[in-house]
């Protein structure tokens, strides 16, 4: 009996889980969509690199088979059939292939603070799907900020200090724990522990602060440029302020 009601109980949490998904619009579409610039860039350059493979590969066929013509005296409509089929196969193979290689979570704190912002947003599209509704919001929430921390990152350069703190947040502690919660058998996610919380709710709360960090460090790497624009914004009221408003109520100028 007691092992009945706890399937009762994770049938009904599936069953709730299931329910919010689908009232969002669907895991399936969420998981499609690009959770940031970057890895919607990444995807972009391998999409455009594999349509330049099948334009030249399509061109090479096709002056293949004009020379092919011109050196038998003609093809004939049999051979014409045969080469289109082979470039519209060529093409097609070459526009579905190479999939695009999303790094492993040992790999996403390697390489530069540009790529890896944009590889952790590859990454965790990747593990959207096995993760509860509350914590894919949270996933989506975390690429827009990603993406406000690698324009930051872009402008301070790489040996800046605090840039390695960066690197083991977003390259090591948050795949980490995604990677943590994912190695859990899915029928145990939605059991209480002995804490009394589920590792669904672990996983929210502990994204929800990771989230929290991410923009903490994106407003503390901001505060210079935005005390710089106050600064620049006094002086030019101080210097040009004045002097408007003597010309706006000079009656000569009116």
């Amino acid at each position: 009996m007691p092992g009945d009601a706890r399937d009762s109980d994770r049938i009904l949490a599936e069953a709730r889980r299931s329910l919010v998904t689908q009232r969002a619009g669907g895991r399936r579409v969420a998981t499609r969509a690009s959770i940031g610039r970057r890895s919607a860039q990444l995807k972009r350059e391998h999409l455009l690199a594999r349509l330049k493979r099948a334009l030249f590969a399509i061109a090479a066929v096709v002056v293949a088979t004009m020379g092919a013509g011109l050196v038998l005296n003609g093809i004939g409509l049999g051979g014409l059939f045969l080469a289109v089929l082979a470039a519209v196969v060529i093409g097609g193979v070459l526009l579905s292939y190479p999939r695009m290689a999303v790094p492993d979570r040992e790999q996403l704190a390697q390489g530069s603070l540009r790529a890896i912002v944009g590889n952790t947003e590859l990454w965790l599209e990747t593990q959207r799907p096995a993760l509860p509704a509350p914590a894919v919001r949270l996933v989506d929430q975390i690429g827009v900020q990603l993406d406000a921390l690698g324009l930051q990152l872009d402008r301070i350069g790489q040996d800046q200090p605090g840039t390695a703190e960066i690197r083991k947040l977003v390259g090591e502690d948050l795949p980490g724990l995604v990677s943590t919660y994912t190695s859990i058998p899915a029928h145990l996610r939605a059991e209480p522990r002995a804490g009394g919380s589920t590792p669904d709710q672990a996983l929210t709360e502990s994204l929800g602060r990771i989230s929290g960090e991410i923009d903490s460090v994106t407003r503390q790497l901001a505060s210079g440029p935005i005390d710089a624009l106050a600064i620049k914004a006094r002086y030019l009221d101080y210097k040009y302020g004045g002097a408007l408003e003597d010309q706006s109520g000079d009656p000569a100028s009116g």
